[in-house]
């Protein structure tokens, strides 16, 4: 089971917790276990980083400023990195968060515009390798996938629509989503799956994009979001306007529902009026 890693400060932490390192010499990391829906949780916002890349393509950088500008807005942050199964994708929900960023690869399995109406369609990667006996029933329904970063690579296992809504545990709950990878917005289905789900908006790109240029994009989107406080609209046509599309495939970052555009992730997450 993948370990969730509390940035923050010590507010009465629960026994689980270890204190492990530093974080760029600004917030102390500690060490949590993944806890189920029933386990108390700290007052206040709580966010994630689910970053499946961190194996294969660390960025500290993007890890300590989106870490940086979700705590001064007041979340205590979690940082799941490098294994990331499909057991995690499972339980995210119970887990309470407000607010998820989804560092991972991703893409569409099955491009045919009615396989991706039907529900092959849009897939988050995890780090578990794949084989034909796990996950059998959710393999027979297209729920979980194998899918390869390029060819050559290994394969593993990718989660997608059907499994977001029929396998995983709780509800989101009014959280906001945001994927980081590419793909997430060319079709709605993944988008419908979270919001079917109880999440409040999902934020993604339209097509293929470029893991720096993502980066960067995802840290100004933040921002705009948290100590700028803008609507959701205003967040991303500023976000698009200061980092542009993706410089080679013109990928541009997209949100859903529309009719979240004209709230702030505090009155998206109905932490405050």
């Amino acid at each position: 089971m993948a370990r969730g890693v509390r940035v923050g400060r010590e507010t009465g932490k629960p026994p689980w917790v270890i204190v492990v390192s530093c974080l760029a010499a600004l917030v102390s990391l500690f060490v949590a276990g993944c806890k189920p829906a029933t386990s108390p949780v700290p007052e206040g916002p709580r966010a994630a980083i689910v970053d499946q890349l961190y194996a294969s393509y660390p960025n500290e950088d993007f890890t300590a400023r989106v870490t940086a500008e979700l705590t001064d807005y007041g979340f205590e942050v979690y940082l799941y990195q490098g294994d990331i199964t499909v057991d995690l994708y499972r339980d995210l929900p119970g887990y309470g968060y407000d607010l998820i960023v989804f560092r991972v690869h991703s893409g569409l399995i099955g491009t045919d515009p009615q396989e991706v109406a039907s529900g092959v369609g849009t897939y988050l990667f995890t780090n578990e390798p794949y084989n034909q006996i796990d996950h059998l029933q959710e393999q027979l329904n297209a729920e979980v996938q194998r899918a390869k970063v390029a060819e050559g690579s290994s394969s593993v296992f990718a989660v997608g629509p059907g499994f977001i809504t029929g396998r995983t545990k709780g509800s989101f709950d009014d959280s906001v989503i945001i994927v980081n990878g590419c793909s997430c917005l060319y079709s709605n289905d993944l988008a419908q799956a979270f919001i079917d789900k109880g999440a409040s908006v999902y934020l993604a790109w339209n097509a293929t994009v470029g893991l720096g240029h993502v980066d960067e994009a995802t840290v100004s989107l933040i921002k705009n979001l948290c100590s700028e406080g803008l609507t959701v609209k205003r967040a991303v046509s500023l976000t698009m306007a200061t980092e542009g599309a993706d410089p080679e495939t013109q990928a541009i970052l997209k949100y859903y529902p529309r009719s979240s555009g004209s709230k702030t992730i505090a009155e998206l997450m109905g932490e405050r009026e």
